[in-house]
């Protein structure tokens, strides 16, 4: 008879917390600030990957923290608390809220009091303002509930992710090459071009007619807005609803990324502002969509393309 090692069999079953966590990392999360007030009515906040939705009736939302964290008791003793959804470009609010060094987080933030005091930050993608539903003590962590009170998705920018241990940020790192002149133009032309002629076909199959129809609204927008500011935007928003008639949510992401990027450029670069004239191209692009005709809507995309280009063009050698 065989005595086994009993030494070797638990070393082999020992549990590889390094590798527990590198296989979580794995899981692309959302990055969030967790705050609350504490007794003396002071913010307390928090950097947090772990929150997500739990239940619709009633609205339920869940986040963990660990026994360890210095602000447990704050938040256990607060009967609320809020969830501050960060975009992209708060990177720096995530990496402050996540540091044990700064004693006053919210020292130069920008933040209101919202339901019950709680401190919201400007600026997020959504806010969630939560009453405080249930806790439970799950291993090393506290799993807060709140009941959603109020709540915010005003923001329209893509959402900071964080993945293996590091942040996902390609719109981000597309914005920057953008500030920094070292994205081409014509390359940006390029990508859209062939991204818009792909999802106008898939457009003219999939689409719907509230899809044109609200295509249609879009460009009598277009037509009203006397500010060329607000031209753009819409002209943004005239892509966005070509895109949603596609119904191809792989393209949907893509079509997103170079929106994100090019609302950017119109920020930093007048030259690619909507101009009035290109309204009549739209309106064409409409009809060919809605007879089901891609070969003629691709043309007239291209066409608005072409137009695009030779204005911005034409105002760059005027300046």
């Amino acid at each position: 008879m065989t005595i086994p090692n009993i030494a070797s069999t638990e070393s082999q079953n020992a549990f590889d917390v390094r590798a527990f966590r590198s296989a979580l990392g794995s899981f692309p999360t959302g990055v969030a600030i967790i705050t609350t007030t504490g007794p003396d009515g002071h913010p307390i906040g928090l950097t947090c990957n772990s929150f997500s939705s739990v239940s619709l009736d009633p609205p339920l939302v869940s986040w963990g923290l660990r026994l360890a964290s210095k602000s447990l008791e704050a938040f256990r003793q607060s009967g609320a608390f809020a969830i501050n959804v960060l975009a992209e470009d708060q990177k720096d609010l995530s990496a402050r809220f996540a540091s044990g060094a700064i004693a006053d987080k919210f020292e130069g933030v920008a933040w209101t009091p919202g339901h019950r005091g709680l401190p919201v930050i400007a600026g997020s993608v959504a806010t969630f303002e939560c009453d405080k539903f249930a806790e439970h003590i799950a291993g090393d962590h506290v799993l807060f509930l709140g009941q959603v009170a109020k709540f915010d998705h005003g923001r329209q920018e893509a959402s900071l992710v964080f993945y293996k241990g590091a942040y996902m940020m390609l719109a981000q790192s597309l914005r920057e090459l953008a500030a920094s002149g070292k994205l081409d133009s014509l390359h940006l032309d390029q990508a859209r071009r062939l991204i818009n002629c792909m999802l106008l076909r898939l457009a003219c199959q999939n689409g719907a007619r509230e899809d044109f129809d609200a295509i249609e609204r879009n460009i009598a927008e277009i037509e009203n807005y006397p500010d060329a500011a607000q031209r753009a935007e819409a002209s943004i928003e005239f892509f966005r609803l070509v895109t949603k008639a596609a119904h191809n949510d792989v393209l949907v992401v893509v079509a997103e990324t170079l929106t994100t990027l090019l609302r950017h450029v119109l920020q930093t670069d007048s030259t690619l502002r909507a101009r009035p004239e290109l309204v009549p191209v739209r309106r064409k692009i409409l009809a060919h969509m809605r007879d089901r005709d891609p070969d003629a809507a691709e043309t007239e995309m291209s066409n608005y393309f072409d137009q695009l280009r030779r204005g911005a063009a034409a105002q760059e050698a005027s300046v």
